[in-house]
């Protein structure tokens, strides 16, 4: 119904589809030309597989040896050369803007999601602190996070911090997806270690483990497990939301694909083409998470 119904749509708008066009934004070939760097005369032309290397001599005595693709090869021998001539060109494969946004995408999210862990897990421990001090500044930073919008706190971070402290906007988009996310990861953390049942302390202080022992060996193994799911679904979150890191120019994967539908005008067919990519990642994410569940469960 989905497809009929976009079928119908394009239809009336008298869309023309151009799906050949988008393999060569994930990876292409790139021709440079090779010219002459000085007057010169070709020496010799010796094939090596599918280049040409051409020897050249110049008038001043240099001499160079420049590689170019056999059927681009544009001289021949004892010919003489002006300075910028074309020897011919090379082509090699680049990787796409597709390819760079989606891998601008999957590291940014991938560093900002472990900064972001360190950071709820630290918050999530001061938020059940008896320290009032710890306890009030940890709820001051969660309240704060979480009661303002994502795009608004990467502007303040680009355009405020990033000016004042004088930092790119690529740590400016990573420290703001890194600590929006540590608020909602202490919630859960703390939510995680306050299920645990308290006899569980008790017995671990019993057997003569101090606090830290007993948090690390005994309450946060288990609290990992119950807060594996929702911890799972923020970060998936996080990949998403990291499309909003395009609003200060840095190339992801959002970024990327506005910028070929610019020059393409290939709109409907990039715009589903980076909505597959975003699905792509999160289904992977989300089957790691569950293969991570069922490993853990056997324990049970």
């Amino acid at each position: 119904m989905m497809g009929a119904g976009l079928w119908i749509a394009t239809k009336k708008i008298d869309y023309t589809w151009r799906w050949n066009r988008v393999p060569q934004y994930f990876a292409y070939v790139d021709e440079s030309n090779v010219p002459a760097p000085y007057d010169a005369r070709v020496v010799s032309l010796t094939r090596a597989g599918g280049t040409t290397k051409v020897k050249l001599a110049g008038e001043s005595g240099e001499e160079g040896v420049f590689e170019v693709d056999n059927d681009s090869l544009r001289v021949s021998e004892n010919e003489d050369l002006f300075q910028g001539d074309y020897l011919g060109s090379t082509s090699e494969w680049r990787a796409g803007p597709l390819s760079v946004g989606l891998w601008n995408t999957l590291w940014i999210s991938a560093v900002s999601s472990v900064i972001g862990m360190i950071i709820g897990l630290v918050t999530g421990l001061c938020r059940i602190s008896n320290n009032a001090t710890l306890r009030s500044l940890s709820v001051a930073y969660i309240e704060l996070i979480r009661g303002t919008p994502l795009l608004v706190q990467i502007f303040i971070f680009y355009f405020f911090l990033g000016t004042v402290l004088d930092i790119s906007r690529i740590i400016a988009g990573i420290s703001a997806l890194a600590i929006f996310a540590g608020a909602y990861v202490a919630e859960i953390i703390r939510a995680g270690i306050q299920s645990i049942p308290k006899g569980q302390m008790e017995a671990a202080r019993s057997l003569g483990m101090n606090v830290s022992q007993a948090m690390i060996h005994i309450i946060l193994p288990q609290a990992f497990k119950r807060t594996l799911p929702p911890l799972a679904g923020q970060f998936i979150s996080l990949i998403k939301d990291s499309s909003l890191v395009s609003v200060i120019a840095i190339t992801d994967l959002t970024k990327s694909g506005r910028e070929v539908i610019t020059s393409t005008f290939a709109t409907f067919e990039i715009w589903f083409v980076v909505a597959f990519l975003y699905l792509m990642l999160t289904s992977v994410l989300s089957q790691v998470i569950s293969w991570v569940e069922r490993r853990l469960s056997i324990s049970d």
